[in-house]
């Protein structure tokens, strides 16, 4: 294997390698991957050497950096694979290896050249669930064929899908390994999200997790529920419900998602979310209209006497509003753009996750500036009164 190592270490030190494929497993595993493309990657200025194992329903991703990537191939073509073509653009290296791991090496003419745009992650999407690897709940829900082949009316949705889980993927760090992640769904409605949330979390990301959803419309619970037993999802519920029904049986709850909850649905849920102590809260607010009734501020006449830009311009202020009240409960907030071809072309999400104490009592401060000027009395504020007296004994 030393002449192997050596092919590796030269590549992968002077950049060379730009894509492979390792393939012809050495024992057959269904629960195991059985083929691994690498290629070389472009992230925020570092090369890195991007491995994809191939399962029988999935594909999962690491990234290493090139320099650092010789054992990894070193380690697969020792213990899983005894066949791999790797491309450089001097020339193509297939390598085979016997039973008794006897190496091989054929180099041949190059078959591939280097594209400095395809280098870049963004010659084009990556999408954490890919194009081409069927995924059986989105067969089922007229998104993919069986094939994984996306079908071009359900385009958007897979977008939006992605554009969800890469949101879901920064918060990953966040949830626990060494228990069962307790999440809640508020507002689940068909489901799309519910779906590939807990498609990504348990089966590509490997966490113990117990997803509920909640909606107040039993034909689409009934529907749903079917879904979870034709799939097998045992750690995935949906029942009959709002928010408020649901707080007698909630117990510890590690993450609350509320995608689209009505107006002051979605301060309801953010209420519960704190009061349980969540350590993530993911939230798609919709239709904020609380405000829009409330705002007065004589110096924004020339913008809220034009009802258009008054109601985009009150949702805007609702949702600065809860992550201004979120930062102050101690969650580090973020707001970002949200594709959403359902109810607005495009829309917003907070990703708001648990720090280790809460905010200041000039964070306190602040908001109360912003409430003033603006002359409104945001539910979200209210329901956490008591929360808030805390902060402002601290100030005093």
């Amino acid at each position: 294997m030393e002449k192997l190592q050596n092919l590796l270490t030269e590549l992968l030190n002077h950049q060379q390698l730009l894509e492979g494929i390792l393939s012809n497993v050495r024992s057959k595993d269904p629960e195991s991957y059985n083929k691994v493309q690498v290629k070389q990657v472009e992230l925020k200025g570092e090369l890195y050497l991007q491995f994809s194992y191939f399962y029988e329903k999935k594909v999962l991703h690491e990234n290493i950096l090139l320099g650092e990537a010789t054992e990894k191939l070193m380690q697969l073509f020792t213990e899983k694979f005894k066949q791999g073509m790797l491309h450089t653009e001097e020339a193509d290296y297939q390598i085979l290896i016997s039973k008794k791991h006897k190496v091989t090496i054929l180099k041949k003419n190059p078959t591939k050249k280097k594209d400095p745009v395809a280098l870049s992650h963004n010659r084009k999407k990556n999408y954490l669930l890919e194009e081409g690897v069927p995924v059986p709940f989105l067969v089922e829900l007229g998104v993919m064929t069986a094939e994984g082949k996306v079908v071009a009316k359900k385009y958007d949705k897979f977008r939006q899908i992605n554009r969800f889980l890469e949101m879901v993927q920064d918060i990953v760090p966040h949830l626990s390994r060494d228990k069962t992640v307790q999440i809640i769904d508020f507002g689940c409605g068909k489901s799309y999200l519910t779906f590939a949330l807990y498609h990504y979390l348990r089966e590509l990301q490997g966490l113990s997790i117990r997803v509920v959803g909640l909606d107040l419309k039993a034909d689409v619970i009934r529907h749903c529920n079917a879904l979870v037993e034709k799939f097998g999802y045992d750690q995935l519920s949906f029942q009959v419900g709002d928010i408020a029904q649901y707080e007698e049986t909630a117990q510890q709850v590690d993450m609350v998602v509320t995608l689209h909850a009505c107006d002051t649905a979605t301060d309801a849920a953010l209420e519960k979310a704190i009061r349980w102590g969540a350590e993530v809260i993911l939230s798609v607010p919709c239709c904020q209209h609380e405000m829009f009734s409330q705002m007065e501020n004589e110096a924004l006449e020339p913008l809220l006497k034009h009802g258009i830009l008054k109601e985009r311009f009150s949702a805007l202020a609702t949702d600065a509003a809860r992550a201004q009240l979120l930062e102050i409960m101690g969650y580090k907030t973020q707001l970002l753009e949200f594709i959403d071809m359902e109810h607005t072309p495009k829309n917003l999400l907070i990703r708001a996750v648990k720090g280790g104490g809460q905010g200041s009592p000039e964070d306190l401060q602040k908001y109360l500036q912003f409430k003033q000027a603006l002359g409104i009395d945001p539910y979200l504020e209210r329901a956490l009164e008591d929360r808030l007296k805390v902060v402002k004994r601290e100030e005093s």
